[in-house]
């Protein structure tokens, strides 16, 4: 008899058990997959390098996000397939400021603390046939004034101080496609190991 009342709660906790995972299991099933991050978004400092392990690693506990005193960390949310719950940055409408805080914080090493001058989220490029100095419509030097590392990342060229160019020192933080002033946005971060049609780092 006691076996028998035993063997009935087992199976009632287990079938309740099974219909509470049920959400969460359509729910991941239902989330679109997303094999690549939109364009312009960007990885936190001391991301791992690898996409798939990056999203592997990150559990979506928000911490870099809180703990970002520029707000620039923000979440994908269920439409970002694998990427869910995972930060990235958007520099058009906020640049990271390279406080490294965020860093430190993270509990899985899915951000990495990284020295400042060694952070890889990629490399600014400049499209030579849209900025203002390099097609000579205006003078401007707002990315070459805001970017935290000087002139190790960006600098004006020699033969014209106005024209920007991009040296190897630059860590994809963001700021000068943020502070630039273009509509079309002349100057963005792209992978590293990538250069677009039409724009030149030096």
């Amino acid at each position: 008899m006691l076996r028998r009342r035993f063997l009935a709660r087992l199976a009632t906790t287990s079938v309740a058990a099974a219909a509470a995972a049920l959400p969460y299991g359509f729910s991941h099933l239902m989330t679109p997959p997303l094999e690549a991050a939109p364009r312009g978004r960007l990885r936190p400092p001391g991301a791992l390098a690898d996409q798939r392990a990056f999203a592997a690693a990150c559990i979506g506990c928000g911490l870099c996000g809180e703990v970002c005193p520029v707000r620039c960390i923000r979440f994908y949310r269920r439409d970002g397939g694998r990427l869910a719950n995972t930060p990235y940055i958007e520099p058009e409408e906020k640049a990271c400021s390279l406080c490294e805080k965020c860093m430190p914080v993270c509990p899985t090493g899915a951000l990495r603390v990284t020295p400042r001058e060694d952070i890889d989220m990629g490399i600014a490029q400049i499209d030579r046939s849209a900025c203002y100095p390099w097609v000579d419509r205006g003078i401007c030097g707002a990315c070459v004034s805001v970017c935290p590392l000087g002139a190790s990342a960006i600098d004006f060229a020699l033969w014209n101080q106005y024209r920007p160019v991009i040296h190897s020192g630059c860590v994809g933080c963001g700021q000068c496609v943020e502070v630039c002033p273009h509509p079309s946005r002349p100057i963005r971060v792209v992978a590293r190991a990538r250069t677009p049609a039409g724009a030149t780092g030096s």
